[in-house]
């Protein structure tokens, strides 16, 4: 990752932590991919998308969130659920597209499983 993202990582793991959710993990791997902040809030897990875009070029933060980068945060989230089988879950997207006004878009719930 380069030093944008690991910035926007931590401005949104910083944006969650103020809203009262706990952060459990950064970047959690397993084969089917990388879910960025895993956190909980209450009894639900939470599933966040970071998307960092510098520029329009290849259209904003919103528009990366692709069908299959949904699919694939699906698949890893199942894995993380392994450890706790009974937890309600959800996919927030959190989008920046300017580190320097450190504006975050918060989607809640941005997608289902």
């Amino acid at each position: 990752m380069n030093r944008a993202g690991a910035r926007a990582e931590e401005l949104c793991a910083e944006l969650l932590r103020k809203a009262g959710l706990r952060v459990l993990a950064r970047n959690w791997r397993c084969r089917h991919g990388e879910i960025d902040l895993v956190a909980e809030e209450g009894a639900t897990l939470v599933f966040a998308e970071v998307r960092y875009r510098s520029g329009q070029g290849f259209g904003g933060a919103a528009e990366s969130v692709t069908m299959a980068k949904q699919a694939r945060l699906v698949a890893a989230a199942r894995l993380y659920l392994m450890r706790r089988p009974d937890a309600d879950c959800r996919f927030d997207v959190l989008l920046l597209d300017s580190l320097e006004t450190g504006r975050i878009e918060w989607i809640r719930n941005a997608f289902t499983a």
